[in-house]
């Protein structure tokens, strides 16, 4: 099979093969009791992976750019608690759009550490990313420079040309007021290819319905919801560092965690300005495997 048919198919076959793992997994796995998140789809909090736990994700992104093709992303992610100070990620994505192709876009190994084991009003938490991607991705999974909706407007087969390896840095800070939990990132990505330094920024705020559980067990309570907004963009790069001609978004968004099964995330992001989409439709699946290497031993005796 050439090279290029290899590639269409596996993007073809990555959200399928995603959503598949997540189901097979969940169905002979132990249930999770895993702390509550906040509901941010782009926005980092100060919450690290339990150590020896495994999450596995689906985050998906729908949109209609005007002038453009309509589109569906999607990002299969692994994530495990390396350490109690370090959390690891892999992030595979491809996309299909309308009237065009399926392909796969790239990608991602993330690394995030706390540097403050106790608690603090303020939480840092440092992020380093390798990315190998095409700029056909559509995982908008941040935006920072001058990105824009023209971006979109290249075809799958002009914009996959162009590949980008990249080293993304965060500043995470995150602080939990009253069962509130408020975040602020400042990103700083470099693309190894002699390019300038580009910049963004995202801000969450959120908190669970309700503090204490139900004394009585059932699915729909309060506690088991989280709800939240976001806003995330660009600050442009080292020659014009700021708002202008940047791509802005703003969202809120709610969370299921249903009972002794995944945790369920949807958002709708508005664009603030011209060089932003209309809306994009996120969202994300997900379900923590506790003490995975351990279940993997005693499942192998």
């Amino acid at each position: 099979m050439p090279p290029d048919s290899r590639i269409r198919t596996a993007g073809r076959l990555l959200p399928a093969l995603s959503l598949a793992t997540a189901v097979f997994l969940c169905a002979g796995w132990p249930p999770a009791a895993c702390a509550q998140e906040p509901p941010y789809l782009v926005t980092y909090s100060d919450a690290l992976e339990e150590p020896g736990n495994l999450e596995v994700a689906y985050k998906g992104v729908q949109a209609s750019p005007r002038h453009a093709n309509t589109f569906t992303s999607g990002t299969l992610e692994l994530e495990y608690g390396a350490t109690g100070w370090w959390t690891t990620e892999i992030y595979l994505s491809g996309q299909s759009t309308s009237n065009d192709s399926t392909i796969f876009t790239g990608y991602r190994w993330e690394n995030r550490f706390r540097p403050l084991l106790r608690e603090h009003f303020i939480n840092p938490i440092l992020y380093v990313e390798y990315e190998h991607v095409s700029e056909a991705d559509r995982s908008f999974l941040e935006v920072t420079g001058h990105h824009s909706i023209s971006d979109l407007w290249l075809s799958n087969a002009q914009s996959r040309r162009m590949s980008e390896h990249a080293i993304e840095l965060k500043l995470i800070l995150s602080s939990h007021v009253k069962g509130w939990t408020l975040s602020e990132n400042f990103i700083a990505e470099k693309n190894l290819k002699n390019e300038p330094w580009e910049f963004g920024y995202a801000l969450g705020i959120g908190r669970p319905l309700a503090l204490k559980a139900s004394a009585k067990p059932c699915f729909f309570c309060r506690q088991n919801f989280s709800a939240g907004v976001e806003a995330y963009g660009g600050l442009g790069d080292r020659y014009s560092f700021g708002w202008r001609q940047t791509s802005q978004y703003l969202g809120p968004a709610v969370s299921f965690d249903i009972p002794r099964g995944p945790t369920v995330t949807f958002e709708p992001s508005f664009g603030l300005n011209a060089n932003s989409v209309g809306v994009l439709y996120r969202f994300k699946v997900s379900y923590e495997f506790q003490q995975i290497f351990s279940h993997a031993r005693k499942a192998a005796r």
